[in-house]
């Protein structure tokens, strides 16, 4: 069965890959982008300018029939950027939720977050506003929780594995180990493929951890 997919944070580090494989399975994908964006929307693809920040340039884009992936957010977040995720994350989820609302949008899906977290206080409190918002608005929704998704040019938390090996034998640290586990590009975009492909009953918001995110590549 084809989806109609629309994307916002289509030329992005996920949006970029997942686009291609949603056109690869046959979906039908429109690109929600900036002007200056434009010429790096995967080919196949259909580039739609407008700002995600505003909800009625998004709510003007958007169209009824389409499943909804989110995935603005702030580039390499990190402490200094608290602000950003306010002004970026949080913001575009907002105005993303209120044109998905107004369209009846079938399904949104949603790059969160694993929380809670010991680090990165400001950006996991963005997030999950962000859930909050979604869950508020009685959305049919999927909420993805990476915590760090490995791929080209953001491979530096491969050091922590032997951590992470550590923490998942011991009884007490292994389910923070498991929810703040990393997860790779290829698996990230192959459950983001599978929520829209298979969305969740009308009305319910499904929530993927990393557990399930792994399984899904």
């Amino acid at each position: 069965m084809k989806h109609e997919v629309f994307v916002t944070g289509s030329t992005g580090y996920i949006g970029r890959r997942l686009i291609e494989a949603l056109i690869d399975r046959g979906h039908p994908v429109r690109a929600f982008c900036r002007a200056a964006s434009v010429a790096h929307v995967r080919l196949g693809a259909t580039a739609v300018v407008g700002d995600a920040l505003v909800a009625e340039s998004v709510a003007g884009a958007l169209r009824p029939t389409e499943t909804l992936v989110h995935l603005i957010g702030t580039p390499h977040p990190g402490p200094a950027r608290s602000a950003e995720f306010l002004r970026v994350d949080l913001a575009s989820v907002r105005a993303a939720v209120d044109a998905a609302r107004h369209a009846a949008t079938p399904h949104f899906v949603y790059v969160s977050v694993a929380h809670p977290a010991p680090v990165m206080k400001a950006y996991v409190a963005a997030r999950a506003e962000g859930e909050r918002t979604i869950a508020s608005a009685g959305l049919t929704a999927t909420v993805l929780r990476p915590w760090y998704v490995l791929g080209p040019g953001h491979r530096w938390p491969v050091t922590l594995m032997p951590l992470y090996g550590i923490a998942s034998l011991l009884p007490a640290l292994r389910p923070g180990a498991r929810r703040l586990g990393l997860v790779t590009l290829r698996q990230m975009v192959a459950a983001l493929v599978a929520a829209v492909e298979h969305p969740p009953p009308p009305g319910s918001m499904r929530i993927l951890e990393v557990p399930a995110i792994r399984a899904a590549g």
